[in-house]
């Protein structure tokens, strides 16, 4: 069989994937890109390669790591390589500017917002907003940067205070704020073109919404990481039945943007909007929602690889000059 090779820069995040990909027989590398070198008249092995490349890499002091990627991404597909989340899909990963524009493009409610280009502008810009508001970072990940403020001069306080929290990329997002019916948002994890399942995320205590067991609780007390469900009570759960239409234009927008995996989050307002605010191309999984459920999703992105490998082995043998 092919092998493939996982594209990362996040060690912590890896174990659950590389459990379920040797469980699955197959061969298989992790490119853990951090630093290095890449030799661009090299020619790049076969195989499947799968970026889960994030846009919180900085803040493990991984500052390289997006170029680094880009980089790797182009060299691969100029080589014909099969990437999944490639080059294209990356960008959507690493701005929350890009998803928005693609999601409004292909007709999906997105939330109002403005981006704002350094930190001068901002308490001018906020003046146009509707109260309450939120703040994020373009270039997010692990509730960076989100923040509700109810007034203005709480916000003035912030943008001109210590407490201030400068984007990677300088940019930051005015947005509207939307209450979430029952307090809660919902994410689609999507596998290969397929719908795995849906879960829930409390947004009771806050805007940090990592499913990950290994999430650190690092937005000043904006929220509980699943990493606290032992002591708390899971803030995730499985959101039992779920099969509302948004699904399959979830599907829809992967195939047209050629997305394999991804986790699609919305919020259900009070005036029966449905609005679709992030798309999460490294997604990861909690434990407690795959119990409930009754799925994996390292098992199910583990068996999506592996059949792209056996299928490009084939491909080889029965084409063995293509």
């Amino acid at each position: 069989m092919s092998k493939i090779f996982v594209i990362h820069e996040n060690s912590e995040w890896l174990p659950p994937f590389a459990e379920a990909l040797d469980a699955e027989g197959v061969a298989w590398e992790e490119w853990y890109l951090v630093e290095g070198a890449l030799d661009l008249d090299a020619v790049p092995p076969e195989g499947v390669f799968y970026s889960r490349m994030s846009a919180s890499s900085h803040t493990r002091g991984h500052v390289a790591s997006k170029d680094y990627t880009r980089s790797v991404l182009s060299w691969l597909e100029s080589h014909g390589r099969l990437v999944i989340n490639g080059r294209r899909v990356v960008e959507l990963e690493m701005s929350k500017v890009d998803q928005h524009t693609a999601l409004r493009a292909f007709g999906f409610d997105v939330p109002s917002t403005v981006a704002v280009i350094g930190r001068h502008d901002l308490k001018a810009r906020a003046r146009g907003m509707s109260l309450p508001f939120i703040t994020k970072h373009n270039q997010g990940g692990k509730g960076l940067g989100v923040r509700r403020f109810d007034s203005l001069e709480d916000f003035d306080d912030y943008v001109d205070g210590p407490d201030y929290e400068h984007p990677v990329d300088g940019i930051t997002l005015l947005q509207e704020y939307l209450h979430p019916v029952g307090g809660y948002i919902t994410r689609v994890e999507i596998v290969g073109g397929q719908f795995l399942y849906a879960l829930t995320a409390d947004t009771r205590a806050g805007f940090q919404l990592c499913p990950a067991d290994e999430c650190d609780d690092t937005s000043a007390g904006l929220g509980l990481c699943p990493a606290d469900a032992q002591t708390a009570g899971s803030l995730f759960h499985w959101r039992e039945g779920f099969r509302d239409p948004i699904i399959d234009r979830y599907l829809e927008f992967s195939r047209f943007w050629g997305i394999g995996i991804a986790g699609f989050e919305f919020i259900e307002t009070e005036d029966r909007r449905l609005v679709t605010y992030d798309i999460n191309t490294n997604t990861n999984y909690n434990p407690v929602v795959e119990e409930e459920a009754g799925r994996s999703g390292p098992v199910a992105v583990a068996r999506y690889l592996a059949a792209l490998a056996r299928e490009l082995e084939t491909d080889r043998v029965v084409n063995p000059s293509a």
